[in-house]
């Protein structure tokens, strides 16, 4: 046991010669970090003067509130490294708040936010002009309307304590660069007084089918550094020159509205016809395959009319009532962008084109229990076999040709009713008053010689089906025995000779 001690002793002492050591070795170190660390904190803090670093001990911690007398309130925290970034970063707080003094801390009162925000920008004017500020194109138009007595508060577009150059705006895109102007209430002022509203609702044309194009991509010619001026005679005049912006993108719509009756009207001097964003909008354009009952909407506000007879008729409440997507609207019978003239004899002569698309269409017409047979009767009989002479007579020799009986004539245009249940001698009046157009001497036995849309069966017309089945029957015999004599009279030559 003697023994171990001296060994015991001597380990313990290494030990704590040890720590010993480590301690001296790293106290030096520890005084090294303090020191960078504190050096680092001052070479910060000193890009700001002594004042506004005294401004910033109180108003530099989050929790003050500045309350107005309608109850609105604003946070009194300013962001020392922001304003240490912004071009401000020079002045001292009492440069601006001329009213504060390290000794003098008034408690001023205002009614509301915003005339707080007003007074406040007061003190801009102070270094920047109202003749430097005109200099810049985008604020003449907010100078001309505070004159007019409307306030604009330069803080609202450029802030108050982390102003940014104006030339290097900390945005992340292009949209977030115009919606510090146009996500607030301006306007443009036409010649003749009216006003164009330039707010924009970014939600909007974040749903639309252009929210993957910048604001440039329509609006060329702005950009951050240009800004030009324009000046519109009227509304209508600022609408039409936007819808020339469309032409970019969709020339081959655009050269198909040059041919249509709107474009030939507004050549002519009437503006009120329709233009591109008149039908689609401006930043919310929206798919019109998804929502049908947008294009008959769209079409009301120049055709009211029109509008309110078409949504009574049978089209109209499957459309709007039952929410159908098979009904034709506007667009399926006049097309959306050469919209040709209705009273035209070319327009009129394609109607029985226009009702096959849907009525030949069995999958559709099953839906709903009716037979595609109205398009092959109306093809087979008088009207529209003579029909299909007279275009092909007027393609070849361009020639007026007469009127024809089309689908519309019997049926209506905008105001087609279901027959179903209706009064079979109501009908055959209504066709009476409809022949007697065309057939003065026509009497109440007239449409009886027609068979409608019926196809000949021994249930309906039984004698003309048998009529029509004995033909059918009687033609083949009658051929083939005609070739046949025609075979046996040229063998009987051949052998004769």
């Amino acid at each position: 046991m003697r023994a171990l001690q001296p060994y015991t002793f001597s380990t313990r002492a290494v030990n704590m010669q040890g720590r010993k050591d480590i301690i001296y070795l790293v106290l030096p170190l520890l005084f090294i970090v303090v020191f960078v660390a504190a050096d680092v904190a001052y070479a910060k803090g000193s890009d700001l003067s002594a004042e506004t670093q005294q401004c910033l001990a109180c108003h530099g911690k989050r929790g003050i509130i500045k309350k107005f007398e309608n109850g609105d309130s604003v946070a009194a925290y300013v962001d020392s490294e922001k304003f240490n970034a912004s071009v401000h970063k020079s002045l001292t707080c009492f440069d601006c708040h001329s009213d504060f003094s390290s000794e003098n801390h008034p408690n001023r009162r205002f009614r509301s936010m915003e005339q707080y925000r007003i007074k406040s920008s007061r003190v801009c004017r102070k270094c920047h002009t109202y003749e430097r500020i005109k200099t810049k194109s985008i604020h003449v138009g907010l100078l001309k309307e505070e004159d007019e007595g409307i306030p604009h508060p330069c803080t609202n577009c450029h802030g108050a304590h982390s102003v940014a150059p104006a030339d290097v705006r900390p945005v992340k895109n292009e949209e977030d660069y115009c919606m510090q102007c146009h996500n607030r209430e301006m306007c443009m002022e036409c010649r003749n007084g009216e006003r164009v509203s330039l707010k924009m609702d970014i939600t909007s044309f974040g749903s639309s089918v252009h929210n993957k194009l910048s604001c440039s991509d329509c609006h060329f010619g702005f950009t951050s550094s240009q800004h030009p001026q324009r000046n519109f005679r009227s509304i209508r005049d600022f609408t039409i020159a936007n819808a020339e912006t469309c032409r970019r993108c969709h020339f081959d719509k655009y050269t198909k509205a040059m041919e249509s009756v709107h474009y030939v009207k507004r050549s002519q001097g009437n503006l009120s016809t329709p233009v591109c964003t008149d039908c689609h909008g401006f930043h919310s354009v929206a798919r019109f395959e998804k929502e049908r009952t947008l294009i008959a909407r769209r079409c009301q506000r120049c055709h009211p009319r029109v509008f309110a007879v078409y949504a009574q008729s049978v089209h109209g409440r499957a459309l709007f009532d039952e929410q159908s997507n098979d009904v034709p609207v506007c667009t399926d019978c006049h097309t959306a962008h050469d919209i040709r003239d209705p009273l035209a004899l070319e327009f009129r002569e394609r109607i029985p084109e226009r009702c096959s698309s849907c009525h030949g269409n069995k999958t559709i017409m099953a839906k709903y229990g009716l037979s595609t047979e109205v398009v092959k009767t109306y093809l087979a009989n008088f009207h529209g076999v003579t029909l299909a002479f007279y275009r092909k007579q007027r393609e070849l020799t361009n020639e007026p040709t007469k009127q024809i009986a089309v689908c519309t004539d019997c049926h209506g245009t905008h105001n087609i009713v279901s027959t179903r249940g209706a009064d079979p001698s109501v009908v055959k009046a209504n066709l009476v008053k409809r022949c007697q157009q065309c057939h003065a001497h026509a009497n109440q036995n007239f449409p009886n010689a027609w068979l409608s849309h019926y196809q000949p069966s021994l249930k309906k017309a039984p004698f003309v089906y048998l009529i029509n089945l004995l033909y059918a029957i009687f033609l083949p015999i009658l051929a083939v025995g005609i070739i046949l004599q025609v075979l046996l009279h040229a063998w009987r030559y051949a052998v004769n000779r």
